[in-house]
């Protein structure tokens, strides 16, 4: 585009153009990228449901490694990235978790979500002590078994 003062017009197409979308997870196959890809964005508004959507879709999206404080009650609660208040507190107050205002809330908190979160968290964690204990039972095996072929000898003779 010139430079040139009132002229707005473009006289060419865009020189780059893009045949293809991005995919975050085109080259990054791990847990972490599909956790991202997974997770639910509840408790904000609108807004801010696109923001976290946009971050998710081009990789921009970095999860907590530990709890962050919230603004309202000041205790480490909040556990979901770019959040400023905990769910308690957001629920309570009816505002959204990560902008603070209030305004309608897309999806609300379900507590339906933590319950099948944390039953998943124990079948798997029950899994795997099954599968430990499974291992250290197949260890303690042992086999009595008597290679002695002196007695066979004896027999025929």
């Amino acid at each position: 585009m010139s430079s040139q003062k009132g002229n707005v017009a473009r006289s060419r197409p865009q020189r780059h153009q893009n045949t293809f979308s991005f995919k975050n997870d085109k080259f990054d196959k791990s847990v972490k990228t599909k956790k991202i890809n997974a997770k639910l964005h509840d408790g904000v508004c609108q807004r801010c449901k696109e923001v976290l959507e946009w971050r998710v879709k081009y990789s921009k999206y970095k999860p907590l490694s530990k709890p962050k404080k919230c603004v309202k009650c000041l205790q480490k609660t909040v556990k979901d990235s770019y959040h400023i208040m905990c769910r308690p507190c957001a629920c309570e107050l009816e505002v959204c978790a990560k902008c603070g205002k209030k305004e309608d809330i897309v999806t609300p908190f379900n507590e339906e979500t933590k319950q099948t979160e944390n039953t998943e968290n124990n079948l798997r964690s029950n899994c795997r002590r099954s599968c430990r204990n499974k291992e250290k039972s197949d260890e303690d095996l042992e086999f009595d078994i008597d290679l002695d072929d002196s007695e066979d000898d004896n027999h025929i003779d």
